[in-house]
């Protein structure tokens, strides 16, 4: 009866292994997603690099979620799924921006490769940081969204000194203590979050859509939107310990 039983479930067994590789496959697409971007960069055709950078965004999003469902850490042991996750968010975060910032020519050019390392040393000190979030999951700092930062100088194009200012202060941001909110795993105003993160989408998507010059209206809304949620973890708490 026992061996019966034991032949019977090693279908649904082995059916739940190859959904959780797949979860890991679809984190693992993220960097794929990663070399497109950086090819579109090199040739600069930074539109499509941040098409790229948006699909590894989203993929970002889903993983999460599906590996939980899949319960990918039980069935799949042998795998970290948050170590490549860790991967796959630097190349697409950190280092694939990095590159984007430095080769651009939106930073003067003797900022634009000390730029470039400003972000790629930060950003790998703030992925090893194992207390990168407080209590109700707000990150503790500016969460390395290179990504995000980087999109905003293209789409807004300050000053060449102004945009060299402004990765230094988010660097710094980097290791000061106030909370970053994460708009889908942060209780407090979650319904509010995700509105504006659609909202955001939308509107990003747009701006890429017209090659990064969006026009006036839509790159304000992108702005305020962003400095919301630069502001959002500070709303009605205190910073947490």
């Amino acid at each position: 009866m026992n061996d019966d039983r034991a032949a019977a479930e090693q279908p649904s067994s082995h059916l739940q292994q190859v959904c959780a590789f797949a979860v890991h496959v679809l984190t693992a697409a993220g960097a794929a997603c990663a070399l497109l971007a950086l090819i579109s960069a090199t040739n600069e055709e930074w539109a499509l690099m941040f098409l790229w950078l948006g699909l590894a965004f989203i993929i970002d999003g889903l993983d999460g979620t599906a590996a939980r469902y899949a319960r990918v850490s039980e069935v799949l042991p042998r795998w970290s799924g948050d170590s490549l996750d860790f991967v796959v968010d630097f190349v697409t975060y950190v280092f694939v921006p990095a590159y984007a910032v430095a080769q651009s020519g939106l930073l003067p050019d003797a900022a634009a490769i000390p730029a470039g390392v400003i972000i790629v040393v930060t950003g790998a000190i703030y992925f090893a940081d194992r207390e990168m979030k407080f209590a109700d999951n707000c990150f503790r700092g500016f969460p390395a969204l290179w990504n995000l930062a980087a999109f905003y100088l293209f789409v807004v194009r300050p000053n060449p000194w102004i945009a060299f200012g402004g990765v230094v202060v988010f660097a710094v941001l980097t290791f000061v203590r106030f909370p970053f909110v994460h708009p889908l795993r942060v209780v407090r105003l979650r319904g509010v979050n995700i509105a504006l993160l659609v909202a955001w989408a939308a509107l990003a998507a747009a701006a890429v859509g017209r090659n990064l010059d969006p026009g006036p209206w839509i790159a304000a809304a992108l702005c305020a939107i962003g400095v919301y949620f630069l502001v959002a973890g500070l709303l009605g708490r205190r910073i947490q310990g």
